[in-house]
């Protein structure tokens, strides 16, 4: 297998990576704020039910804040990535071959070998490539040819890497 693609110099494909990668960095936030808020909140509603002394309302409130700080974390560190990330816009490629996945971006490039890749996510957009248990880059599939992303997509299966559809 050799597959090889150009990525354009777009303003928006920077964000939207860094939008892919964050979402699957930063999902537990949200998973642990919503425990925590629920945790606070029912905390909160039975304390005030019962009318019991007040010393325990404090620590309901702040578990209810502190799940809803969590839970916004991650759309906030979205937010500001897509914002800040508009200024690496430089024309790449990918080069990806059975041993490795390459990649280039303006004077800078790297590569990750399949070896050390544990698994592959399925984005709408992308296939987020983990290394570890964290997400290391991505595959842009829509700038691939069709015949392309399935090759690479049967590859993936193959290796166990990819579930399959």
């Amino acid at each position: 297998m050799h597959i090889r693609f150009d990525v354009p110099a777009d303003p928006a494909y920077p964000a939207r990576v860094a939008a892919a990668l964050s979402r699957v960095r930063l999902r537990r936030f949200g998973y642990v704020g919503a425990a925590l808020a629920a945790v606070g909140a029912v905390g909160l509603a039975v304390s005030s039910a019962l009318a019991s002394d007040d010393r325990f309302s404090s620590l309901w409130t702040a578990l209810l804040v502190g799940g809803l700080l969590s839970m916004l974390y991650a759309p906030w560190v979205r937010w500001r990535a897509r914002r800040r990330s508009g200024g690496y816009a430089v024309e790449g490629g990918y080069d990806i071959t059975d041993d490795n996945i390459m990649m280039r971006s303006g004077s800078e490039s790297g590569g990750i070998a399949w070896e050390g890749v544990t698994r592959v996510t399925d984005d709408p957009e992308f296939w987020i490539v983990h290394v570890g248990r964290m997400p290391a880059t991505v595959i842009p599939r829509r700038l691939m040819s069709d015949a392309d992303a399935e090759t690479l997509r049967a590859f993936m299966t193959e290796r166990g890497l990819l579930r399959r559809r």
